[in-house]
């Protein structure tokens, strides 16, 4: 049997290290899955760090790692993917939302020959009305953009060693793991589950980083936004054309234009198309500036078990 490395990422989640670690460490013996529990605390403010060194003292099949601050959620995978040593690699959120007995359905779908095995939500669980707007507009682009349906895409997936190598080998600092993983191809399946309440605590996610997440990740991935400017321009084209013309034929049938009311509206809308598409440009200039750094995707400041 072939060893699996589940990946963790955690921040704030001091109250849910240790029912985690127990439920998938019990799910997986159970079975005699050889594993890795891989937890990385990704900048956390409470003491989310020392729950992981307890348990690290306590089992030598479980691997800490801790930022040296808050590098976000897709760092953190990447870590994970980076230490892992498993022969295939899952993700799972620290929360238990994702149902850890989908892992034995996953690692079973491996077994039969699968290299990318994606969780796929059967629903979306309880979300706001505008949280579910944004979500699947969110998605749609993406999904364009990458020629696969991830409208119930998540971040619960398992992949094969093959599968993690290309995408440690990918460069770039600015990374969408949702996306990526199901752009490298390979032989892929996919599992349904149901979105799990959380048995403590709130979501860390606020909406402004939410939306803060989508940008990154929209822009990161796709060059729509760009497109979406020439699209604007386009259609301000014609009817500049449309607006001329209608002009020309007004000055010689000696009809007066009174409009200046028109004018400074006009001017006021063409304005703020103008700054708007100078700031989609310019935060794709300021991510070209950003890998050009090459500064490293995340820094470890401790880790425990490091060598096992």
């Amino acid at each position: 049997m072939g060893k699996l490395s589940v990946i963790i990422p955690s921040y704030n989640e001091e109250k849910m290290i240790s029912t985690t670690y127990r439920v998938i460490s019990s799910l997986l013996e159970s079975r005699n899955i050889p594993f890795e529990i891989i937890f990385i605390n990704d900048g956390s403010k409470d003491k989310t760090w020392d729950e992981i060194q307890n348990i690290c003292n306590e089992d030598s099949n479980i691997k800490g790692f801790n930022f040296s601050r808050n590098f976000g959620k897709e760092a953190a995978i990447f870590a994970g993917l980076t230490y892992a040593r498993g022969d295939c690699c899952a993700v799972i959120d620290c929360d238990l939302q994702h149902p850890p007995e989908v892992l034995l359905q996953m690692y079973e779908k491996w077994e039969e020959g699968y290299e990318v095995v994606e969780g796929v939500k059967a629903s979306r669980g309880k979300e706001s009305l505008f949280y579910k707007f944004a979500a699947k507009n969110f998605y749609s682009l993406i999904s364009s953009a990458t020629k696969i349906d991830m409208s119930k895409s998540s971040d619960f997936k398992l992949l094969d060693k093959k599968a993690v190598d290309i995408l440690r080998s990918m460069p770039e600092k600015h990374i969408f793991f949702r996306a990526l993983s199901s752009w490298v191809g390979f032989r892929t399946t996919s599992i349904e589950f149901e979105v799990q309440e959380r048995e403590v605590g709130d979501s860390k996610w606020s909406t402004v980083s939410l939306i803060k997440y989508a940008i990154t990740n929209i822009t990161s991935f796709s060059t729509a936004p760009m497109q979406l400017v020439t699209m604007t321009g386009m259609v301000f084209l014609i009817f500049s054309i449309l607006l001329g013309v209608h002009s020309i034929y007004m000055h010689f049938t000696g009809q007066s234009l009174e409009g200046f009311t028109t004018v400074i509206l006009l001017l006021l809308i063409i304005g703020s198309i103008i700054m708007l598409s100078l700031g989609i440009i310019g935060y794709y200039i300021s991510k070209i500036y950003e890998e050009t750094q090459n500064r490293p995707r995340f820094i470890v400041s401790e880790s425990e078990n490091h060598k096992n």
